[in-house]
């Protein structure tokens, strides 16, 4: 599996990118698809999770104003994030995991096997 990322930018706090990833390769049957986001000074962090059944989880941080999404036909997945805040501002990295978690259970970065190659967002204040 290749994932690549793009659509990271420098935009002001308040506004708004769309992050999209494109993922080739043997992907059928995968459990999850996955954002998630890291900066120099913190651990990589968890930002949105779309299950295999179609259930999101978001962190904390960005609940209300990230969204992950998918295209199937084109097996695209996108992270749509509004209202951004300097807070955001890191290396954003699409993922996708061929574990199947229960509902119950909560994906971390140790669950994904197949990353992209980051890209920077940068919010200015």
């Amino acid at each position: 599996v290749q994932l690549q990322a793009s659509g990271g930018g420098f935009v002001q706090a308040g506004g708004s990118l769309r992050l999209s990833c494109v993922a080739s390769g043997r992907t059928y049957g995968m459990g999850a698809v996955g954002w998630f986001r890291q900066d120099p000074a913190s651990e990589r962090e968890l930002v949105a999770v779309e299950r295999w059944g179609g259930t999101t989880d978001y962190g904390d941080s960005v609940k209300g104003r990230f969204t992950i999404s998918r295209d199937r036909a084109k097996n695209t997945y996108y992270l749509q994030m509004t209202s951004l805040k300097p807070e955001d501002t890191a290396v954003y990295y699409c993922a996708m995991s061929n574990r199947r978690l229960i509902s119950s259970s909560r994906y971390t970065a140790e669950d994904f096997t197949f990353w992209g190659q980051g890209t920077q967002v940068t919010v200015s204040s």
